[in-house]
């Protein structure tokens, strides 16, 4: 029995979960080292706008990073989910900024920040494959913002993920967009 492109991904996204839950206990010290391995790999245009995220569900957690890149000069952001099926949008994100959950349990800044255009875009993933595929919650958020930004500018994508999340193969559609560069604890792809 042939599975369909959806159920592929449903039953990868479940296998991806349940090793991210399984590794819970070294992700801490994986995400540190995603930092260093990040600042040792790559060097951003000076004042890029760079766009992160507030993890969830045992993501890889950004937040060494986040503070070395400010440390550098860059501003940060946060995606803003405004509805589905649309594309995200991006507000200013300081250091001590209050944070609210979405209805997805996702936190973004408050509305009283700043919108900005980000030049770069820090993207989790639960899994992800050597061609730079990357395997998320289903949304389709992020594949519809790059598609939509790479139309206005040249714009640079990094997957973020633990090397434990890598697979043979990620099952692509027509409207999965691959990202230009993934960083795990271990390298870069």
């Amino acid at each position: 029995m042939v599975l369909s492109l959806r159920e592929q991904k449903k039953s990868l996204r479940a296998e991806a979960r349940e090793k991210r839950s399984a590794n819970r206990d070294i992700n801490e010290d994986c995400a540190d080292k995603l930092a260093d391995v990040f600042l040792l790999h790559f060097s951003l245009p000076p004042g890029a706008v760079v766009v992160t995220y507030a993890p969830i569900r045992d993501e890889i957690d950004p937040s060494a990073l986040n503070e070395s890149l400010r440390a550098k000069g860059y501003p940060l952001a946060l995606p803003i989910i405004i509805g589905e099926n649309k594309s995200l949008i991006f507000r200013a994100y300081e250091k001590g900024d209050k944070l609210l959950a979405n209805p997805l349990g996702i936190f973004e800044p408050m509305s009283s920040a700043a919108g900005v255009e980000p030049d770069v875009l820090l993207i989790p993933m639960l899994a992800f494959d050597r061609a730079r595929n990357r395997l998320g919650y289903g949304g389709g958020y992020y594949d519809r913002t790059i598609k939509k930004l790479r139309a206005k500018k040249p714009i640079l994508t990094i997957g973020l993920a633990y090397s434990y999340q890598e697979v043979d193969k990620i099952p692509i559609g027509t409207h999965d967009v691959p990202v230009d560069k993934i960083v795990t604890e271990l390298g870069t792809f």
